[in-house]
């Protein structure tokens, strides 16, 4: 046959996903380029000791997103790994003494929020059920759409759902009109930070992740995050793909505005008639073609609002933890400031909020017996200085809290410790200013106003990933791939 070489740049959610949409198509061979040893992209994994940490995502929300995903190739996620439902979902830490267990069940946790605003529970039908319909318009419609072009958006009906859907509306502003408590305003905003700016930035539209997050649940999959990126590798594999490690790319080389061939920085020149980029977009556009078939300016490119990024402590603990459920939010100082710290004023913040995930609470095999595995991140501004000394001084600032609200000493009994943060985001990933998650959701750069996935000046080449349609994280990365995929075969005659 005379298939066509197609060359897929990361191995990452979106471009393992690529890949493998790809390869079922039997007109084509697909070539995944990884620059690391190991694929995942953000979502690899490191063991040390006995200890097995996800170096990324942590949190398993939007099951159906990866159901879809699967079934496109006639399997299902238990073909690959097992899940877990956590109950509860995580634990939300106003304080030593004011801790929120969320449980899964609906019932118990309508009952929990009327314990803290009377009538809060009845409020909460009705923003699930406007939450449930922007969820499925949003992500089984909008969110596949290439956004290439606003006729995509064009039709009556859509119109009339977009408006429903309160995209002009600010989520801060959406979730006062059905609660008053500090409290449960900021357990509703919570869910879109995930989506990179303040519940003031982001569309209202993006109260589908609070249903993904109460009506869907949270879950786990047995061993860690990483047994998907397993799964998906596997998969890909039997499709067909062809996967290289340590094949970090140089150059695309460009002739009369047609991707040629990719040079590797180890001097291989693979031939390639389309190649998808699932590698950092920025980094892509301006290192990687020749800057006359840029997509966009650097001036461009400093005017996109960026997710945040984080500074990580992997931890390996001689003991078993008390008072800490697998997912914590630790909300016991005031958003506002960190916030500012993040999107307004970039600085390193003074009181930062923070985040521990404790698996081997849930997953016995990701720690040896009776000791624990701790991940903690603080969200940070990107492309900030994260110096040894900084990092080190923000380990001390959240242990100090750690240790007083749960009522225990963790820092004397850390057998291992590895720190992770804006300078190792450049180097793993080439991530722009050391982000960590993309490109922020805000109005301004959603859909067609995003980055788009094909190059304007190069007829065959294209982008997936977090900084191009439909955004960041894991379920839309996942989406992404099939999206730009589906691109790709229709206009090279796949």
């Amino acid at each position: 046959m005379n298939q066509k070489h197609v060359v897929v740049i990361g191995s990452g959610f979106a471009g393992l996903s690529a890949a493998t949409h790809l390869a079922v198509n039997k007109s084509c061979r697909v070539t995944l380029l990884e620059k690391n040893s190991t694929p995942g992209g953000r979502a690899r994994k490191f063991e040390h000791q006995g200890f097995v940490f996800d170096m990324g995502p942590s949190w398993y929300w939007m099951p159906d997103v990866f159901e879809d995903y699967f079934a496109k190739f006639g399997k299902k996620p238990s073909d690959y790994y097992d899940l877990l439902r956590l109950d509860p979902s995580y634990a939300v830490i106003y304080g030593k003494d004011k801790v929120l267990d969320i449980p899964a069940n609906l019932d118990e946790f309508k009952k929990m929020l009327d314990g803290i605003e009377p009538g809060a529970g009845k409020q909460l039908d009705e923003f699930l059920a406007q939450a449930k319909y922007k969820y499925e318009v949003g992500i089984h419609d909008l969110v596949k759409r290439p956004s290439r072009s606003l006729l995509e958006f064009a039709s009556p009906g859509l119109l009339v759902d977009m408006v429903r859907m309160d995209i002009f509306q600010s989520m801060a502003k959406h979730v006062r009109k059905f609660f008053k408590s500090e409290e449960i305003i900021r357990l509703m905003e919570f869910p879109v930070l995930f989506l990179g700016e303040t519940a003031e930035n982001i569309p209202a539209l993006y109260s589908l992740m609070n249903y993904a997050d109460i009506a869907l649940g949270t879950w786990y999959p047995k061993k860690g995050m990483h047994e998907i990126i397993k799964g998906m590798v596997s998969l890909a594999e039997e499709k067909g793909v062809s996967i290289q490690y340590d094949a970090e790319v140089e150059e695309i080389e460009i002739e009369n505005g047609v991707a040629k061939r990719i040079r590797l920085v180890n001097g291989e020149k693979i031939e390639a008639d389309v190649v998808v980029a699932g590698a950092d977009y920025h980094h892509v556009d301006k290192h990687l073609v020749n800057p006359k078939y840029s997509n966009y300016s650097e001036e461009y490119w400093d005017k996109r609002v960026m997710a945040p990024s984080s500074l990580l402590f992997y931890l390996g603990i001689d003991k078993k933890l008390d008072n800490l459920r697998h997912h914590n939010l630790f909300f016991d100082e005031p958003l506002g400031p960190h916030a500012d710290a993040i999107y307004k004023n970039p600085r390193w913040p003074e009181r930062p909020l923070f985040y521990a995930s404790v698996p081997s609470i849930t997953d016995p095999t990701v720690a040896p017996e009776g000791k624990e595995n701790m991940f903690l991140l603080i969200p940070l501004a990107p492309d900030l200085e994260d110096s040894e000394e900084m990092r080190e001084k923000y380990y001390n600032i959240i242990m100090d809290r750690l240790e007083t609200i749960t009522g225990q000493e963790v820092r004397s009994h850390v057998i291992y410790k590895r720190s992770y943060a804006h300078s190792d985001f450049k180097a793993d990933y080439h991530a722009f200013k050391g982000n960590a998650y993309g490109l922020a959701n805000t109005l301004t750069q959603t859909a067609i106003l995003k980055p788009a996935l094909k190059n304007k000046k190069v007829r065959n080449l294209y982008y997936t990933g977090q900084l191009t349609v439909p955004g960041p994280g894991v379920p839309p990365s996942l989406i992404s791939g099939g999206v730009v995929a589906n691109e790709v075969m229709k206009e090279n005659n796949l």
